[in-house]
């Protein structure tokens, strides 16, 4: 019988305390600075390898949601890893099963909270604006949208870029410490 490389948070919780398993954050930088597992190493998607995995134990993915962890699951497979799974519902699963988070409330949110407040915002003023003062105002909540379809359809949003060069969205060094 092959064993499932789906785990939820108690069974991955278990196998991390038994020191069988390791786990992997696959998010980025500021994400995992803000929190994250006790003990997760952090290798972000973007410069995913799975030659870099800790060897003498199973490698559990983990990300915000399990969509990024289960990506990685598939690329450490067809990297041909055998010893790997990926936590089913990432952190927010964790979360949920009451199992400790280590959290930094002064690193900044994650870039799509930043983006969505942004843009609804914008929408919400410029049409608040437009029905006030002059539909002109309307280009507002329009550009905002045709950036949104731009995003979603390239994969790239322009926003997300802009503010990821902010500094305050930089992972001040003591996350940064806690990382290595």
């Amino acid at each position: 019988m092959t064993q499932s490389p789906h785990l939820d948070p108690q069974t991955v919780h278990e196998r991390i305390q038994a020191n069988l398993a390791v786990l992997v954050d696959v998010r980025e930088p500021g994400e995992f600075a803000r929190a994250h597992v006790a003990g997760a190493r952090q290798m972000p998607l973007a410069a995913f390898d799975a030659g870099e995995f800790p060897r003498g134990k199973q490698v559990i993915l983990c990300c915000a949601s399990g969509t990024r962890s289960r990506q990685a699951l598939h690329r450490a497979q067809a990297a041909g890893c055998a010893e790997v799974a990926h936590l089913q519902g990432g952190l927010a699963a964790w979360r949920a099963a009451g199992l400790p988070v280590v959290e930094d409330r002064s690193q900044p949110i994650s870039l799509m909270r930043q983006v969505q407040i942004i843009a609804g915002s914008l929408v919400a003023i410029g049409t608040v604006l437009g029905a006030a003062l002059s539909p002109w105002y309307l280009l507002v909540p329009g550009f905002v949208g045709a950036g949104l379809i731009y995003a979603g359809a390239s994969g790239s949003c322009m926003m997300a870029q802009l503010l990821a060069r902010l500094p305050y969205n930089r992972p001040q060094r003591a996350a940064r410490r806690a990382q290595a």
